[in-house]
């Protein structure tokens, strides 16, 4: 690998990206000047290498993925961001549904016997799904499955709670956790410099709550995901800002598990003229992504926004991670125009996904510990299923 890195920085031309490589040989911190200069003039072709050449150092050929479902409780919101084609306002609310605590724990019953590792719970920000609401459903959740880790609530979602409830960030998050929330999802984040915010998020969370958030999540031992919302009216500079800040909080805490860049599409919603990106600049984000944030052990791509087959393609532009199974019916990505209206893949289908780019596929837990390891198992020879061991 070593020689395959040499020869491009012998080939690059650019002394400029001539020294963005051979700080990536010898596992150097990159600027932010430098990453905006990856944005402008770093071919594909050189960001791609760069980016799996890391994944590679990180992980060689392993890619993770888990056995998750998804409960959204409510598309009923109290915000109104331009780029958002899920929720419903609550002033018009019987557009949407809201599930009640036993509607969700029969969800939950219905993985009974089966090896699901993760619920994820996000959803709108209703006014009447208050903070008790949400811990009498987690006490509900682990006395019916204790061994289920729960990963819920965006950040925008628990800056309304203990608001609501009138409690600190560092109280509401400690009752949170009693309660049974064991990790945070890396939604809400959106784009953090204020400039762009204010125009198309302007009522919730700021950038100072949301990294607020997740840094006492963090210092009571849970981990979280950081998201990006990319390919609007954002310029390099501000990904590059939003990256930084996400760096600087992993500095001081490393409670990040995962950096998830989602892609803008524009169905259905108050951005609807703003076109998307292409999937060349998906890439190329992706890859400048797992450049620049070296203290990030992972980076995921969600396959249902992007596609199976751009998945696959991610995994040689950085990412090493293309999230779950989510087998159910949710609606947060086919409501946004996502290429998956239907997001559900099995176990065999992802192993399958995996091995066809001729990575390792690697089941893990939330917190990335080993599952199983899919990489010698042949599901159309074996005579026991794979899947309940």
């Amino acid at each position: 690998m070593n020689s395959s890195i040499d020869t491009l920085i012998n080939n690059t031309i650019d002394n400029n990206l001539k020294s963005i490589a051979e700080k990536v040989r010898q596992q150097e911190r990159i600027t932010d000047d430098e990453a905006i200069l990856l944005f402008e003039k770093g071919s594909l072709a050189f960001v791609g290498f760069l980016a799996n050449y890391i994944r590679e150092l990180k992980h060689g050929n392993t890619t993770y993925f888990n056995r998750n479902f998804h409960i959204e409780p409510t598309n009923v919101c109290v915000f109104s961001c331009k780029f958002c084609s899920y929720s419903r306002l609550y002033a018009h609310k019987e557009e949407g549904w809201e599930l009640s605590i036993d509607q969700m724990l029969d969800i939950v019953k219905t993985y009974d016997g089966k090896p699901i590792t993760e619920v994820h719970i996000v959803g709108g920000v209703h006014p009447k799904m208050n903070m008790e609401y949400f811990i009498e459903l987690m006490q509900k959740i682990k006395a019916h499955r204790p061994s289920l880790h729960v990963k819920a609530f965006t950040a925008v979602e628990l800056d309304y709670m203990f608001r609501k409830a009138k409690l600190s960030t560092e109280e509401g998050m400690k009752r949170l956790h009693e309660a049974g929330l064991d990790s945070l999802p890396g939604g809400g984040a959106e784009i953090f410099s204020p400039e762009i915010r204010e125009q198309i998020a302007a009522d919730k969370v700021d950038a100072t709550g949301w990294l607020r958030t997740h840094e006492v999540a963090h210092n009571l031992g849970m981990h979280s995901n950081a998201t990006m919302l990319y390919g609007h009216i954002e310029k390099y500079k501000h990904r590059v800002d939003h990256m930084r800040r996400l760096r600087e909080l992993q500095d001081k805490t490393g409670g990040f598990n995962t950096f998830i860049p989602l892609k803008f599409r524009n169905h259905d919603n108050g951005m609807s003229d703003v076109p998307e990106s292409t999937i060349t600049e998906d890439m190329r984000l992706y890859a400048i992504a797992r450049i620049y944030l070296d203290n990030f052990p992972h980076l995921k791509a969600y396959w249902p926004m992007l596609g199976r087959e751009n998945a696959q393609l991610s995994l040689a532009f950085g990412v090493n991670d293309i999230d779950g199974t989510i087998d159910d019916s949710t609606k947060i990505y086919s409501m946004a125009g996502s290429e998956e209206q239907t997001p559900a893949m099995t176990t065999e289908e992802l192993v399958t996904l995996i091995k066809q780019v001729k990575r390792r596929p690697v089941e893990r837990d939330t917190l990335y510990n080993v599952v199983k390891d899919f990489s010698e198992i042949d599901f159309a020879n074996t005579t026991t299923n794979p899947l309940l061991n």
